[in-house]
């Protein structure tokens, strides 16, 4: 079963059993409110851990692809050139943004809204996306680097299908280097 598909059995799960919970007893509600700011916590502190460890390690191994061009867009890829050092702490910069939104949008929707249902949800996903990341599987995981886990990393649709990700054939990047080069003569 794909990520995708996990993590919305997984979701459907936890708001069955959310609603199974008393939240108007405060007791309760302390309780889950305390277990949302520790899976926080060992989120954000899990890729701060990730990011040293890919510091630590330092591969200077130079990676390059193609980025896939917007879709609809007439625009080709662009090449990119990088480390793999580079490619996995930007990996994990998305990473802590997503988690940083998440925690803003909660604190807006538990905080304002005072929806309570959610803290318990996104609690349990927030976990499951450390097992989801790719660079906890690398870097933390200690999994190697080859298959799914390949740089430069390719996200799958709910159905399985890869999404247009990434290109490292030989002949892509060899035609977006042309491109490059025509640029800059121009």
């Amino acid at each position: 079963m794909n990520s995708a598909v996990q993590n919305l059995v997984v979701s459907l799960v936890a708001m069955q059993m959310a609603r199974k919970i008393p939240f108007e007893d405060p007791v309760v509600l302390g309780y889950v409110r305390i277990g949302y700011i520790t899976a926080q916590v060992i989120i954000l502190a899990t890729y701060y851990y990730v990011s040293l460890a890919i510091k630590r390690k330092n591969d200077q191994t130079v990676l390059k692809y193609v980025e896939a061009a917007a879709p609809m867009s007439q625009e080709p890829g662009k090449l990119v050139t990088t480390t793999v050092r580079d490619y996995d702490l930007a990996e994990v910069s998305k990473l802590l943004r997503s988690a940083y939104m998440g925690i803003a949008m909660m604190a807006v929707m538990h905080g304002y809204f005072k929806f309570t249902q959610p803290l318990f949800v996104q609690a349990l996903m927030g976990v499951k996306g450390i097992y989801d990341a790719k660079p906890v599987a690398i870097h933390l995981l200690g999994k190697p680097a080859t298959g799914d886990l390949k740089r430069p990393f390719t996200s799958s649709g709910i159905m399985g299908a890869a999404a247009a990700g990434p290109k490292t054939d030989a002949a892509s990047i060899s035609e977006a280097e042309k491109r490059v080069g025509a640029k800059k003569e121009e």
